[in-house]
């Protein structure tokens, strides 16, 4: 998905830079936790080096953290494209978004970095197995020799400064947004605006539900299995899912990478390899888009 929007121009616009930023934090977050995870299942050893623990929470709190601001930067990039479209090009130029985008990655790595370093320096004297399939920080507190209220309450706060008030943001421009598409007289833009919104708004459903029942709420109202299962949710399934919500749900990353394919491929291949109706659905359809 990165690559299709690099190599289009026509997706060379501020909302495709930050769903391309999307794509790849999600190829990051999920390359942070599941190769290790097949790894230890195919070779039953179920283990982790100490530095590969504080590798593996640095570069998976990064991306979480970033994800999240990222989401909050679309959903303005929303907000200003349908309540304020004159204003666009100045609110959301091509400098704002290089901003916004760098914002994000600078905030989550610092985020990260010190949640890391402190559990790092934390002394662990009692069992070390934990009952998850990666090194999760509310996993690894119970096998700390010291009493860790104060750092829970500093995961509690900083949870509320890259969750919620991201997601309060997210709230208060998807609401200003639904209330001017329903004020459209054009049929045509409300079917788009709904569906951009509808496409965004599940994605950012998928990502801070599992979180806010995970880091949210009172740790006397959790049990290892609810979070492991909560885990994979997140971990796995949304970030595979982002990129095909984002493109089915878009007619404009859908007629980029077939553009694409048909670019690459050589025309005799292509000739050869499908029907001669197909073929010409297909010109049909690209010379559509070109016009």
């Amino acid at each position: 998905m990165t690559s299709l929007i690099f190599l289009d121009p026509r997706l060379h616009t501020p909302m495709y830079f930050l769903f391309s930023q999307l794509s790849h934090m999600d190829l990051m977050y999920i390359s942070s936790t599941v190769p290790k995870m097949v790894y230890n299942f195919l070779s039953g050893q179920k283990s982790i080096s100490f530095l590969g623990y504080g590798v593996q929470n640095f570069f998976f709190l990064t991306m979480a953290g970033s994800e999240g601001l990222i989401l909050a930067s679309m959903a303005y990039d929303c907000f200003v494209a349908i309540c304020h479209p004159l204003h666009y090009p100045i609110h959301m130029s091509k400098r704002t978004g290089v901003k916004m985008i760098i914002g994000t990655w600078i905030l989550g790595s610092i985020n990260s970095l010190a949640h890391t370093v402190y559990a790092l320096h934390l002394p662990y004297c009692r069992s070390r197995v934990i009952n998850h399939f990666y090194c999760d920080i509310p996993a690894m507190l119970p096998l700390a020799c010291v009493d860790t209220w104060v750092y829970e309450y500093m995961v509690f706060v900083r949870t509320v400064v890259f969750l919620l008030v991201p997601f309060l943001g997210i709230t208060a421009s998807y609401g200003r947004v639904l209330f001017a598409v329903f004020h459209m007289h054009s049929k045509e833009g409300r079917k788009k605006a709904f569906t951009t919104c509808s496409t965004h708004l599940t994605v950012v459903m998928f990502y801070y539900a599992p979180f806010v029942c995970i880091y949210l709420r009172p740790r006397s109202l959790c049990s290892p299995a609810e979070d492991k299962n909560l885990a994979v949710f997140y971990t796995i399934l949304t970030p595979m899912l982002n990129p095909i919500i984002y493109s089915l749900r878009n007619k404009e990353v859908l007629g980029g990478h077939g553009k694409s394919v048909w670019d690459v491929l050589p025309q005799e291949e292509v000739s050869m390899a499908v029907p001669a109706s197909l073929h010409h659905f297909f010109s049909c359809k690209l010379q559509s888009s070109a016009d």
